[in-house]
């Protein structure tokens, strides 16, 4: 799976100026609706605090990958948030997390959303890749960043 084909420049926020998780968690669902990529903001925006509920998507590492499906959703997903000083996220490892990655998807099953999901968390958890991701000065520096690893990784 090409994760680079999901990134859109109007789907990332590398600024992020939330302070709280369901605060980032509703500005992440907003950046799916400006993109046309959901219906209905509230009805995504439900289940993601349905899943987070169930247990937190801030696995580590300063990351998180909030996920859900929905009949709102349009097609397969991914918005992208950043924040420097980082957000109060409840992760398992109990640190604020910088980078989080939305992934939104229909009800029906789809083995392109979970390889999304299990792919993202695979390439997060590399120390070299995360600090780029971090550190990269653009929309389009963090997409090239995408295609380089996928190209690493072919």
């Amino acid at each position: 799976m090409k994760i680079s084909k999901l990134l859109e420049k109007n789907l990332i926020n590398l600024d992020l100026n939330t302070s709280d998780k369901e605060e980032t968690l509703r500005e992440m669902v907003n950046l799916l609706k400006i993109g046309d990529k959901i219906q209905v903001q509230n009805k995504f925006l439900a289940k993601i605090i349905e899943r987070e509920k169930e247990g937190s998507t801030g696995f580590g590492r300063e990351i998180a990958v909030p996920h859900g499906k929905s009949e709102t959703v349009n097609e397969l997903s991914l918005a992208i948030g950043r924040s420097k000083p980082g957000i109060e996220y409840h992760s398992l490892d109990g640190k604020k997390v910088k980078l989080i990655f939305m992934v939104a998807d229909y009800p029906d099953y789809s083995p392109k959303y979970l390889k999304l999901v299990s792919t993202l968390v695979s390439w997060l958890r590399e120390d070299d890749f995360r600090k780029s991701l971090l550190e990269a000065e653009g929309k389009t520096e963090f997409i090239e960043l995408f295609k380089e690893k996928e190209r690493s990784t072919e």
